[in-house]
């Protein structure tokens, strides 16, 4: 498991690699973020939550049944997000989550 960074569609807000527990993403001199060694990732996923320009895509491997799937976050006004899994046929599936309300029992 680990993440992609599209590079075209990262701004170097540099929020991904405040976030990063392993201090794996840094931004670069041309201001966009990358990883250090792909291999080194957690699979937290706290990047992909934290990037509002969905500029990371998780890829779910086939040890979890992902079998190369990708997954990625993209939020409205900081109060829903919707977490997209593509298959790589291209058929996506979505899941909301209301992060409101995320914590009430």
């Amino acid at each position: 498991m680990s993440i992609r960074i599209d590079r075209q569609r990262c701004i170097g807000c540099g929020k991904c690699a405040e976030i990063c527990p392993g201090n794996l993403i840094v931004i670069d001199e041309d201001k966009k973020a990358f990883i250090r060694d792909p291999r080194d990732c957690w699979g937290c996923a706290a990047c992909v939550k934290e990037c509002k320009f969905s500029a990371i895509r998780y890829f779910l491997g086939a040890d979890i049944g992902g079998n190369g799937t990708t997954m990625y976050v993209e939020k409205e006004n900081d109060e829903i997000m919707y977490w997209y899994f593509e298959k790589p046929s291209g058929e996506k599936e979505m899941i909301v989550q209301n992060l409101k309300d995320n914590t009430t029992y």
